[in-house]
Parts: C-alpha cells; structure tokens; sequence
C-alpha cells in the first residue's frame, strides 16, 4: 500500500511529463480500439450477409462441393423432405432453428431471343416464403439487410435476375432499371425493314412449348432457360422475370437467377423423382453451431447412414470469410505490436528519464533501508499506474468516439456489398477485445519500466547519494 501511495505521489510531482506519457497510452489504446471495432463490424457484416444467403450449415451430397459446379443435377438429394422433417422434429435441434429449406442449384443458358442475346448463369430453385425467411437473419443488427426475394406470390414460371443478367440480356428497359449501360452495337439503328427479332432455334423452341404449362409466360421480359439434366441432354423451361436485383457481388450479380423449386426440378429432372442440392440449416444464433452440428450429425448417422450426404459450414461453403478474417487478424496483429513499441519506448524513456532526475532520492531510499525490490517495485508500479489509467480513459474515450462515428451518417461501400451502407465501429459489446487489447497494452506499459526500475534498484548507494 505504501508503495502505491509513492508512486501515486511521483506522478503527480511531475505532472507535466506524466500527462504527456498518459496521452501516448491513451492515444495507441484508443487508435487500436477503433480499429478493432471497425474489423469487426466488417466480420459482422460478412457473416451476416453469408448467413443470410446459405444458412449455417448446407446438407449436400459428399461430393457436390468439390464436383457439382460441373453437372448439380447429378449430386442431387433423393428423399430431402424426409430428412428436413426429422431436423424440424428433433426437440433438442428445433429450439436453435430459424428456417430449414431446400434449394436446388443449377446451371444453364438464360436467352433473351427477341433481342438476339444469351449468356451463362448460376440458378437457384427455392422455396420463396422460406428463402425470405432465411433473408432475415441479423443477429448482429447490421445496418443493411437483404431485401425478401420477389418471387413471393408469383406465379409458378416466374424469375428473379441479378442486374447484370438483365444488362446483358437487355431487359434493363422492361424492368425498368435506371442507370443501366446500353451496349454500342445494341443501340446502332436497324437496317431498313429488319423487325430486330430474333426467333429461338427450332429445337429449343420445341423443347419449351414441350414444358410450357398452360397459361405459361410471354411477354417483354420473357426468357429461355436452357439447363442440362443429370444424363446430360438439354431442357428448356420459359421464364417470366418479374424483377431484376442486385446480389452485392458483381459476380454473383452477372450470373443470378432465381426460380420456384417445383419449376427448377421440373426443368432439371423432368418428370423423374425431384432432388435438391442442398438442404440450407440456418440458427438463431451463430453461437449454437457446435452444438447444432453434433446434433446434425447424430441425426445423419443414425437415419441415414445409407445416404452419401455430408454437412459443410458456412465458413467451408464460402472461403472468402476466412481468408478476410485472417487477413485482419494479421493487420490487427501487426498494428497492436506496431503500437506497443511505440507505447513501450515512450514509457521506457519517461521512467528512464525519472530515475535519472531521482537517483539522489533512490539513494536516500536506500541509506534508510529500502532494499533494491522495494526500489524495483516502486518503479514498476509507476509505470503499471501510467498504462492503467491511461487505458481506462482511452476505452471511455473509444466508445465515446465510436458512438459519434455511428450516428455520423458516414457510408461507406464494405467488402462484399455493392451499395453504400452506415459506417459503424463496433466497440461497444467487443468485451473481448476490449480485454485483450486492454491486457495488452497494460502487459507493455509495466514491462516498460521494468529495465529502468531494474537500473535504479542496482544504483549504488554512495555514488546515488552523491550524485549532482
């Protein structure tokens, strides 16, 4: 106690020095809490929007994920409803579920006929009411959500498309799409008595009158959507695209359409027996995963061992959350030692400077029996005390600062995201790293007076005492 009541006293008698020291901590610790929180916003921001879009878990065929981009129809999942129910059923799962729903990937030509123009795409058959549902997920409260997907009450032939399958396919006009670029040869004036109408093949067009139902789509923004079966011949189903929807990533926004699951498996399997490619699990909370995937298991081996059928991740499903993930904790990592020396030479140098200025007291000291761990911790203490209330300060001043941040209306653009969103640092809540940042930095700020602490211990007493 004794020691403390010293140290407190110490600072204070030089205060000018001691403020300067206070504001280098205060300063790191709140550069390296700002920094932490707008990371972890972006983590947030990524899985919500992988959630969001795949769920937790996907149940797929064992080798659909290294093999079904080539042909998905072949890696399908017979029975799917059956094993959807016993995941609904189990009364240990069900208290963590959200939304558990199939979907049916496929790939294929989608060809905008009457204007002459195609282009590959990525489809996906779902069951619209779960797939908004699944839409929902924001368990962090991040400030742009998807938007439910349009397909909800429409007919059984209707689509989806991302905005550059409808740029592409010059359906930017239907759909009423602003600030849509024209191709130059799409825009060039027709040749005098040319209609502009381009009729599809022969074959094609047999093969959708073939699978059109009654009252089935035609109109400005109809569509052929060619797409292999699982023995490999072609089928083609017409599609009425009802809206077209940016999907953040332009990739993804250049090959997306969505359709009605029975419509995808109709034009995939034909009249055989409907499979899914994936069977979508999503959570309540993130949190619950290794608890969920132990049950999913259990349920697997035990139901249906007989099925080659494998439970993948979101973090397997989508490496780019991982590898983002990585990237920051090394830029994070790198920052936080970047930081810390600058605090460890700082403090290393006012404690250096401060037995320098006492090396007559810390004589005194030790003429009156103070022994060299008292000289040591006295020292020591000092600058434990310096790290402690300047982190203490600079976490208040962190969530203060990040608060204004967050009511800023600043936007920005984040990785993953095609559209503006709020700029938002998390720092509030991020007890964990506000632990170990704090840790940290307070580790740096007493190893930092520990060699000068250590030099004025070994001081000897006469030539302290005489010391000018």
């Amino acid at each position: 106690m004794m020691t403390l009541s010293l140290a407190i006293r110490n600072l204070l008698r030089n205060r000018r020095r001691s403020l300067a020291t206070l504001l280098a901590v205060m300063i790191g610790t709140i550069s390296i809490l700002l920094f932490g929180g707008y990371v972890r916003n972006i983590i947030y921001g990524l899985e919500t929007q992988f959630i969001a879009q795949s769920g937790h878990f996907q149940i797929q065929h064992k080798d659909y994920f290294l093999f079904g981009d080539g042909n998905p129809a072949a890696y399908g999942i017979e029975d799917y409803e059956t094993i959807i129910q016993y995941i609904k059923a189990n009364s240990e799962l069900a208290p963590l579920l959200t939304v558990v729903t199939p979907k049916l990937q496929l790939g294929g030509v989608a060809g905008n006929f009457v204007a002459g123009v195609s282009r590959t795409v990525m489809g996906s058959g779902v069951v619209v009411k779960e797939q908004n549902q699944l839409r929902l997920w924001n368990d962090y409260q991040f400030p742009q959500v998807w938007k439910p997907l349009a397909l909800d009450g429409t007919s059984a032939d209707s689509a989806v498309i991302g905005y550059g399958v409808a740029r592409v396919l010059q359906l930017c006009g239907p759909l009423e799409i602003s600030d849509c670029p024209v191709a130059v040869a799409a825009s060039e004036p027709l040749p005098a008595g040319a209609s502009g109408v381009v009729p599809a093949p022969d074959d094609l067009a047999a093969l959708s009158q073939q699978e059109a139902q009654p009252g089935s789509a035609s109109g400005a923004t109809t569509i052929e959507l060619l797409a292999p079966t699982p023995k490999g011949a072609p089928n083609v189903a017409r599609l009425k695209v009802v809206k077209a929807e940016q999907q953040g990533v332009k990739e993804l926004d250049d090959i997306f359409i969505a359709l009605h699951l029975q419509q995808a498996q109709r034009l995939v399997y034909g009249s055989g027996t409907p499979k899914v490619t994936a069977i979508i699990v999503q959570l309540k909370h993130t949190a619950d995963m290794s608890v969920a995937q132990q049950i999913l298991n259990a349920i697997l081996r035990e139901q249906f061992r007989d099925k080659p059928i494998s439970i993948l991740t979101f973090g397997q499903l989508n490496p780019f959350y991982g590898q983002t993930i990585k990237m920051f904790e090394v830029i994070f990592g790198f920052i936080s030692v970047l930081i810390g020396a600058i605090v460890l030479f700082m403090l290393g140098n006012t404690m250096s400077m401060t037995v320098a200025e006492r090396t007559v007291e810390i004589g005194t000291l030790r003429a009156i029996g103070l022994r060299r761990n008292g000289i040591r911790n006295l020292f020591v203490t000092e600058g434990f005390l310096l790290g402690f209330v300047g982190i203490v300060l600079a976490i208040a001043l962190s969530m203060t600062i990040a608060g204004f941040i967050n009511h800023s209306g600043l936007i920005w653009i984040p990785p993953g995201f095609m559209t503006p969103v709020p700029l938002t640092v998390r720092v509030v809540g991020e007890y964990a790293m506000i632990a170990i940042s704090a840790c940290w930095l307070l580790v740096v700020a007493t190893l930092s007076a520990w060699w000068p602490a250590r030099r004025a211990a070994e001081l000897n007493i006469v030539d302290a005492l005489r010391h000018v």
